[in-house]
């Protein structure tokens, strides 16, 4: 019997994939190391201005989102409390990451044109997911009383929790660098938060943010997320952590490198 190819099943089929490419990404991630930030590296190939890299590379989550909340809204001519609350929390986190985050930079390392060409398809994909899933396939389910379930309870504190741990982990990090910025920085180690227990706390963030997100939504596209955060980030997280072992020689023991006390 030959398949036929719905637009509900081109979601389902994408989010599948997107699960086996998580598992590939994730060990291809600890063979080679992506070429950005404190690794960077010519032979990632041609690169650009890291500040115009990182809008370019997270504008897609902002365009996509908010395109099939419009889809959804003229499809049902209406958009429940529920998903804009989810609405609002994505660009809570994106809006942030696409516009603020990247002025904020001090650092003048190069983007490769490949990180973020691997950015913008990666974040597309996802938004497409995330907003297809809530504005598109099941915005019914979300009803009002969604708000007082356990799940939406506790999504929403691990998100903000997450949330929080990301913005004050990239403003630690950002003030250990003078505002002018020079070639000869040397780099120190970061202290206060959360790197009180791990290398990479930032990285910690953004999971716990997306296992939230996935708590929240209860759905395959949510869980989608935070394995593929967990799979883009962890292996990087432990390079950091290497590094710093490496650089430092009073690096503190205790740290982990992504998960206090475990990993």
């Amino acid at each position: 019997m030959a398949l036929t190819l719905t637009l509900t099943n081109i979601f389902y089929i994408t989010i599948y994939v997107m699960f086996v490419l998580a598992i590939i990404v994730f060990i291809t991630l600890f063979r080679k190391t992506a070429g950005y930030g404190q690794h960077y590296t010519k032979k990632w190939g041609f690169s650009i201005n890291n500040k115009l890299g990182w809008i370019l590379m997270e504008i897609p989550t902002v365009i996509i989102y908010g395109f099939f909340t419009y889809l959804g809204y003229l499809k049902y001519g209406t958009i429940p409390l529920v998903p804009i609350l989810f609405f609002l929390l994505w660009n809570l986190h994106y809006i942030q990451r696409t516009f603020i985050f990247p002025i904020l930079i001090r650092g003048r390392d190069p983007m490769p044109i490949m990180i973020i060409l691997m950015g913008v398809i990666f974040n597309g994909i996802n938004a497409y997911l995330q907003s297809y899933w809530i504005y598109i396939l099941s915005p019914s389910i979300y009803s009002l009383s969604w708000i007082l379930s356990v799940r939406f309870v506790i999504g929403i504190l691990i998100f903000f929790f997450g949330f929080f741990i990301n913005l004050q982990s990239d403003h630690i990090i950002r003030n250990l660098r003078p505002k002018e910025s020079t070639e000869s920085f040397q780099f120190k180690i970061p202290q206060g938060g959360m790197f009180k227990y791990v290398s990479c706390p930032s990285y910690f963030g953004e999971v716990l943010e997306w296992t939230g997100w996935a708590i929240m939504t209860w759905s395959l596209a949510g869980l989608v997320f935070p394995i593929w955060t967990f799979a883009n980030l962890a292996p990087r997280a432990i390079k950091n952590h290497k590094w710093y072992q490496e650089t430092f020689t009073d690096y503190p023991k205790e740290r982990k490198a992504l998960i206090p006390f475990v990993l």
